[in-house]
């Protein structure tokens, strides 16, 4: 299975999570899985400025020349995607909300009714599923996870994807890595 990981970890000094992630993909790595790690804070990824120009001008690919255009083949080839980030605030990194911002062009401009909602088309016939491993802050209650995976929720429909786990890093490592596995 072809596993890409996006570390959204602002922080270089938080060796604790970089830690964590780097021995999930091991964890990975030794269960025959192709495991690419991507660390976004060494990336160059610009925030979406709403041009539209995704849509528009360069249908299915985003009009700013940053390392988010390449970030997109490697989330579509993907099987799976790990999505992992300390909790700030209650919510995920910047780094990786600008990240899954600059993924719209993967999806059409145009609407459709799912379940009752309203939705963006699939532009591609294959999405990877989706893995959320997140960083518990020392505040982090029941209500804060319950909101947050709420929001992961609604973002994985538009995404026009599954959510394959949440979890958190104070589980181990290769339990997570287990989670994953299964098909």
């Amino acid at each position: 299975m072809k596993i890409l990981i996006l570390n959204g970890n602002p922080d270089a000094s938080d060796t604790g999570l970089d830690d964590y992630i780097a021995e999930l993909g091991t964890q990975l790595a030794e269960s025959g899985n192709d495991a690419e790690l991507v660390t976004l804070r060494e990336k160059k990824i610009r925030p979406c400025t709403g041009c539209f120009g995704c849509w528009i001008k360069t249908p299915g690919t985003c009009s700013i020349p940053d390392d988010a255009i390449e970030l997109a083949g490697r989330y579509l080839a993907a099987d799976v995607v790990i999505l992992a980030s300390p909790l700030v605030n209650g919510y995920l990194s910047s780094l990786l909300k600008n990240a899954i911002d600059r993924n719209i062009p993967i999806i059409h401009p145009y609407l459709e009714a799912v379940d009752g909602e309203v939705h963006h088309l699939k532009r591609y016939d294959r999405y990877p599923e989706i893995g959320i491993l997140l960083q518990r802050e020392p505040s982090t209650d029941e209500e804060d996870i319950e909101i947050v995976t709420d929001l992961f929720k609604r973002m994985i429909i538009n995404m026009r994807t599954t959510l394959k786990f949440l979890e958190f890093t104070d589980k181990p490592a290769p339990e997570v890595a287990h989670a994953v596995n299964i098909h």
